[in-house]
């Protein structure tokens, strides 16, 4: 049976920069990737634009429990780093609205062909359909054992990813196999997910889009606040902003804390702006229903929530006074949503939980536990930030394995 020098688990971000890093300063690599093709979770990052990175990375986009892991790697492989390894391999990158960074193309499937070739041209060896079921070492090194076949090498990199988005090849398998060679795993949880809610008003208000200001409590504490759009959907609620303290509630529900959003819906006026506002448009002498003096400042779906909320015993227009104004405004401005869940793996775009970061060497990407392990991108217990930070992480998490392990190959 052949040995090999490398072998990485996982063709996604993080397996085929290492992969390229290692092939082109001269080491074997065989790339063992489950699904029938390489980079499908690429394929469908940035709405199939691809947000390779974002030019404003630092460690404050980024959440973990150890932050000092964090700023270490990262430490040298910001954005000018990955916008290098691109423009090596090719592709330029043109910027979004949010400092995203995309391929000039705004294609995510030529990032992948062009990783691929890549990789090929480097002398990698891709092998795809090989799903890897066991993992063991020993003196001579490491076994792998996949259905129907065994493997040996030398050094092993697990970049097998989340249990996120499983139609996409998501799952436990890389963390599992890191487990039983004796690493921590943190519970997975989904990041950058849409929320669920059991509130009963929720299939009258589904499909209203807004601009508005989330914030999360937990246990009856604020936890973090964003602005961004809203969607109401049949189970809860979408939205960029809802993406972005998503794993805030993923963490706090894993932990039993009772979690509630708090939604500003005019978000453009201060409370002195909208109290003025409403009560410059009162007809004293108008007879015109109270749900229908609302449309003119809201969405009328969400128009009975925030009368119930607001606790609004109004009739009609005229009979509106400042009390009942002050009410109206604290519910617009508070508009009130528990949470229950989050809409799960399937809908989410990265996972938190993942391997112990302080079992890993922020340099190299090297276990503390087992030598010739190797772990990049999200199968570290770190997420990011919407708009191109995970991405980033499993580009320089990969990168770093190559660049580390040569380093300490060339005395450097």
């Amino acid at each position: 049976m052949k040995k090999h020098n490398w072998i990485i688990i996982g063709g996604g971000a993080a397996g085929l920069s290492a992969a390229i890093t290692l092939a082109q300063k001269g080491q074997s690599v065989t790339l063992l990737e489950q699904n029938d093709r390489i980079g499908k979770k690429i394929l469908a990052s940035g709405n199939g634009r691809c947000n390779i990175t974002n030019r404003t990375i630092s460690p404050t986009h980024f959440h973990a429990d150890n932050s000092d892991f964090v700023a270490r790697v990262l430490s040298g492989y910001g954005f000018e780093a990955v916008s290098r390894f691109f423009s090596r391999l090719g592709l330029p990158l043109v910027e979004g609205r949010e400092g995203q960074m995309f391929p000039l193309s705004l294609q995510a499937g030529v990032v992948v062909e062009v990783l691929e070739y890549a990789a090929l041209d480097a002398g990698v060896v891709i092998e795809t359909g090989v799903r890897v079921t066991g993992l063991r070492k020993d003196s001579r090194g490491f076994i792998l054992q996949s259905e129907g076949a065994r493997w040996e090498a030398d050094r092993v990199m697990l970049a097998t990813g989340s249990p996120a988005a499983p139609q996409l090849g998501g799952s436990m398998g890389g963390l599992e196999l890191a487990q039983a060679l004796g690493h921590t795993v943190h519970p997975a949880h989904p990041a950058l997910v849409q929320l669920e809610s059991d509130a009963p008003w929720l299939k009258r208000t589904a499909g209203v889009k807004l601009e508005g200001i989330v914030r999360l409590y937990v246990n009856g504490e604020e936890m973090g606040r964003r602005r961004g759009d809203l969607l109401f959907t049949p189970y809860g609620i979408s939205g960029l902003a809802i993406l972005d303290i998503s794993h805030r509630v993923g963490l706090a529900l894993n932990e039993g804390g009772w979690c509630e959003l708090k939604l500003d819906l005019l978000p453009r006026f201060t409370k002195e702006q909208l109290t003025r506002l409403m009560l410059d448009h009162i007809d004293p002498s108008s007879h015109k229903p109270l749900p229908l003096w609302l449309h003119g400042f809201l969405n009328k779906k969400l128009v009975p929530i925030v009368m119930e909320q607001a606790k609004c015993t109004a009739r009609n227009e005229r009979e509106l006074n400042r009390k009942r104004i002050g009410k109206l405004v604290y519910a617009l401005r508070n508009f009130t949503l528990p949470i229950t869940d989050t809409h799960g793996f399937k809908h989410a775009e990265v996972a938190l939980g993942g391997v112990a970061l302080g079992e890993v060497d922020p340099v190299t990407m090297e276990s503390r536990i087992v030598p010739g392990l190797y772990f990049g991108g999200e199968i570290l217990d770190v997420v990011g930030d919407r708009g191109g930070y995970n991405l980033h992480w499993a580009w320089v998490t990969g990168m770093r394995v190559g660049d580390g392990y040569w380093s300490i190959v060339d005395g450097g």
